[in-house]
């Protein structure tokens, strides 16, 4: 999750209003098989981007991501139908999305097309990558931080 976490960095300043997202593909043999961050804007997402790269090798294999996939057909088709269609058996996630278009529908969505879901893996250190997305969406506030100097 650590890896994902850090590819998600890779996005931070370049995603808004998007959450910046990392995830890892890891084939039924073990190997890391796709590596993906949410692109400049937003799009295409981290997990289209890991499918994409990891091809018939994600079929039965772990997904890693830094957040829960999106579950609603936006801009881009939901993440959560990407990851059944390729096959993946399992989902590793960081944090539940807290935009009310997703929250828990993503998980909710994988875990209803059987793949196994497990959530909230290193919540704290996903919540505090995205701190400003977060504050957004729950408390409806931008994050702000300001330096002084004497």
């Amino acid at each position: 999750m650590h890896h994902a976490l850090r590819l998600a960095a890779r996005a931070l300043g370049r995603v808004a209003p998007n959450p910046a997202v990392g995830c890892i593909i890891v084939s039924k043999e073990g190997a890391i098989v796709g590596r993906g961050w949410t692109g400049s804007g937003g799009r295409p997402h981290a997990e289209t981007i890991a499918l994409k790269q990891a091809g018939a090798r994600a079929k039965h294999g772990t997904a890693y991501v830094s957040l829960e996939p999106c579950a609603h057909h936006g801009v881009t088709p939901p993440c959560a139908e990407a990851l059944i269609d390729a096959g993946v058996a399992r989902v590793v996630g960081a944090a539940t999305d807290s935009d009310p278009r997703v929250s828990g529908k993503g998980f909710a969505k994988l875990a209803a097309a059987g793949v196994t879901v497990i959530k909230n893996v290193c919540e704290h250190d996903a919540r505090a990558l995205n701190k400003g997305f977060f504050l957004r969406v729950e408390q409806g506030r931008p994050l702000v931080a300001l330096k002084s100097a004497e």
